[in-house]
């Protein structure tokens, strides 16, 4: 018996900081940010956002992509090392939002390398058969450690969270993993403060020295995929992507050279998030899977590096879920709709252009630069700069990558399926107010969808994934 990933999903919040921001706290430039790292922004929780809230967020993007419920999720491991409280552990925290009570939900703390071993771990439990779901989560708040004063660390860190579902199959999937550590090493990299030792009134930073780091980084993640790829007698040919920690660029280069492989097989998204610590991996994986770069059958190598140092990689095959391509087929355009919730109360009236769709039967066709009516022009740009806003705003979301439309929705009601083919229907860009406006009960109840530009016939990426976010 094999563990096989069969969902994935991700969060990001919506603050961003760019270079730009950088340039005006610091003595930095965007041009020697980029040439250093390959880093262009990087994004930021809101205050009162924390880590276990990103971690839900990706855990249901999860949940729904692999089209199975809360319940059915019978283990939680969480990788942070920016946990909300010193205890109760992250695991049990998200284990408590989802409220699949009862089995087991913990944490790890392994820095970059979190989301690795928590993976390997929840792999061994499906292995033995003690979990028939596990739910595997990255999250990381990391802006919290960070010295912004210090140019050699604030160009690099960033907050998000990725998650993947694992369940037991007798097709290949996860082939095996590879965990190691070198605590010789401890003064290079690490969090200035702790429980036993003590805080600094002054607050506790990440410290790195980093030169010293980008030879030890190099080195380990190269000998933890050529690890990998032994084990299961793949070749480096053979390896159709390997999906590194988002840690620097030049670190990516140095190990795809001394591999041997063209940087056409490193999935890089670092550029628009930064380091995101355990979270950059389930991150990058989730948006390598929505945008239909990674494929049935592809051999895959996830590999990490973190503070410690602790090392680790896990080699496996791609495998869509058969049953998820049917139910997409099985969804008409014409059975697509769009319906308020009956509790709406919003601060500001609906939209014309939203009444609309409303109104009208089938597929969603709605134009994506929508405004409220009366928003004055600068705070509309500020809106569509940011993608906040304090009451319910319509606007074209400039963050967006090419390869994905982002709509708000505001009740699991909505739609009648959690799946809808990606050719059945076109999506509006929208906001909810933050938990604390009016608006409250129906943000904790909004949904997230993702329109796939790549939809292979037969694959996850076929069908609109819609996460419920709280």
């Amino acid at each position: 018996m094999r563990s096989r990933i069969v969902g994935t999903g991700s969060y990001l919040p919506a603050g961003l900081l760019t270079n730009a921001d950088l340039e005006k706290l610091m003595d930095t430039s965007d041009a020697w940010i980029r040439e250093r790292t390959g880093i262009e922004r990087r994004h930021i929780v809101a205050p009162g956002e924390t880590t276990v809230d990103m971690a839900e967020h990706a855990a249901r993007a999860a949940l729904a992509s692999a089209g199975r419920e809360p319940r059915e999720v019978d283990l939680i491991i969480v990788g942070t090392c920016t946990p909300d409280l010193i205890f109760p552990n992250a695991g049990v925290m998200l284990q408590g939002r989802l409220g699949n009570l009862g089995g087991p939900a913990l944490s790890v703390e392994a820095a970059c390398s979190g989301f690795i071993y928590a993976l390997s771990v929840a792999d061994k439990f499906i292995r033995s058969g003690e979990s028939k779901l596990a739910l595997v989560v990255g999250s990381e708040s990391l802006s919290k450690l960070t010295n912004m004063k210090d140019r050699g660390t604030a160009i690099l860190f960033g907050d998000g969270a990725g998650a993947v579902l694992l369940a037991p199959d007798s097709e290949p999937g996860i082939l095996s993993t590879h965990l190691h550590a070198d605590g010789s090493h401890l003064e290079l990299l690490r969090c200035t403060g702790g429980v036993s030792t003590g805080f600094h009134p002054e607050g506790d930073y990440i410290k790195m020295a980093g030169s010293e780091v980008f030879k030890i980084a190099v080195s380990m993640l190269g000998r933890a995929v050529d690890e990998a790829l032994a084990a299961n007698n793949l070749s480096r040919d053979e390896l159709t992507w390997l999906v590194p920690h988002q840690a620097n660029i030049r670190i990516i280069e140095a190990v795809a050279k001394g591999l041997g492989l063209p940087m056409e097989k490193m999935f890089v998204n670092l550029d628009r998030y930064g380091n995101t610590s355990a979270a950059s991996v389930p991150l990058a994986l989730a948006e390598a899977v929505d945008a239909g770069r990674v494929r049935q059958g592809d051999n895959v190598v996830i590999v990490a590096f973190g503070a410690g140092f602790t090392s680790g990689a896990v080699a496996f095959e791609w495998t869509a879920d058969p049953a998820a391509g049917a139910r997409a087929a099985a969804i008409r355009p014409d059975e697509i709709r769009v319906r308020l919730p009956v509790d709406w109360d919003s601060v500001d009236p609906i939209p014309p252009q939203l009444a609309a769709v409303l109104a009208a039967p089938g597929p969603v066709v709605v134009p994506l630069d929508d405004v409220v009516p009366g928003d004055p022009p600068a705070r509309a740009a500020q809106n569509s700069a940011t993608g906040q806003t304090g009451h319910l705003g319509f606007w074209r979301r400039q963050t967006v990558a090419p390869s994905s439309i982002i709509a708000w929705l505001c009740s699991p009601g909505l739609l009648p399926t959690t799946r809808a083919p990606a050719s059945a229907v076109k999506c509006f860009t929208a906001s909810v107010p933050s938990r604390k406006s009016r608006l409250s009960p129906v943000s904790r109840a909004r949904m997230r969808t993702t329109l796939p530009s790549t939809t292979a016939a037969g694959s996850p990426n076929a069908m609109l994934v819609i996460a419920a976010a709280v």
